[in-house]
């Protein structure tokens, strides 16, 4: 106590500078009370001087059911609604796009692509025409470029509810009219949603504003990270994409990269950088997009 993954995830928060939170002490029920107790200790002195030292810290148990009514009253508490505007376009992040038909169904049975994932902000609804960027990939005359997919959403779930709108909050699945074969085995993972001709533009380039952490965390070794170099390749994590970008220039504080998927996001978003790390890729800054060199 803690695991690797959660230095990450302290360090992360404290990057991006969320102050909101609350520190779940998951199955409580397999260990002694003196144990619990010192797994509590533990994670006082792990958040002591950071971003969650005054966070509350409540013991559950997931499985039994074990104080999840003062989970849920303290999420309530400490995590305030945010205020939507609906009438933003819409922009909505693909985690995950599925073909459900069956092996061997009659064609005439045939449903198109789903695309699950989170809107972040505005209302997508049945039979509104969207676009997702970057879209696919072309080859042409030796020439790659990318095009956006146009479709219409035939309906709008929730779970297992069907309903009539989407708005932010939660993940959400939205069927379309697209071939099935678009949408399996998750291949539009990490593309953008939105109304036709009002999504924010896609970048082959980034320049982005570089903010590092003092070390990485979660290897064996904490080592002190150093300044991006030129032609060092990165992972960046940009909302559910996930890209290859290889540092092109960089200056003090300001990193370009080239990038070798394309993705789609405003100007302004938070990046997540990861390096390669002892055969692993670590997280070690985050940054803030200004925008392209081209």
């Amino acid at each position: 106590c803690p695991q690797p993954q959660t230095k990450e995830h302290l360090m992360a928060l404290e990057l991006v500078g969320i102050k909101n939170i609350i520190i779940v002490q998951n199955k409580i029920d397999v260990v002694s009370q003196d144990q619990a107790l010192a797994h509590y200790k533990q994670i006082k002195q792990f958040v002591k001087g950071t971003i969650a030292e005054n966070a509350p810290i409540i013991p559950v148990s997931a499985q039994k059911g074990i104080n999840i009514g003062v989970l849920l009253q303290a999420i309530d508490e400490y995590f305030p609604i945010p205020k939507r505007d609906p009438t933003q376009d819409p922009v909505m992040l693909i985690a995950r796009s599925f073909d459900i038909n069956k092996p061997g169904c009659n064609w005439r049975d045939v449903k198109g692509g789903v695309i699950g994932g989170s809107l972040i902000q505005g209302v997508l609804k049945e039979g509104d025409d969207i676009e997702i960027r970057p879209g696919r990939k072309v080859e042409t005359e030796n020439q790659v470029h990318w095009e956006p997919i146009l479709t219409k959403i035939t309906t709008t779930n929730s779970g297992v509810n069907r309903i009539a709108e989407a708005t932010p909050g939660g993940l959400i699945a939205i069927g379309t009219k697209l071939d099935p074969a678009i949408t399996k085995s998750d291949a539009l993972s990490g593309q953008v949603v939105g109304l036709e001709g009002k999504l924010p533009p896609v970048w082959s380039k980034l320049s982005f504003k570089v903010s590092l952490m003092e070390r990485v965390v979660g290897a064996d070794d904490e080592f002190v990270i150093e300044p991006l170099k030129h032609r060092e390749p990165l992972m960046l994590s940009v909302g559910t994409a996930v890209t290859v970008g290889v540092v092109a220039g960089a200056k003090k504080d300001v990193v370009d990269v080239d990038l070798k998927r394309p993705v789609c996001v405003k100007v302004g978003s938070r990046i997540a950088i990861s390096r390669m790390v002892g055969g692993r890729w670590r997280l070690i800054g985050m940054g803030t997009l200004l925008g392209d060199k081209s």
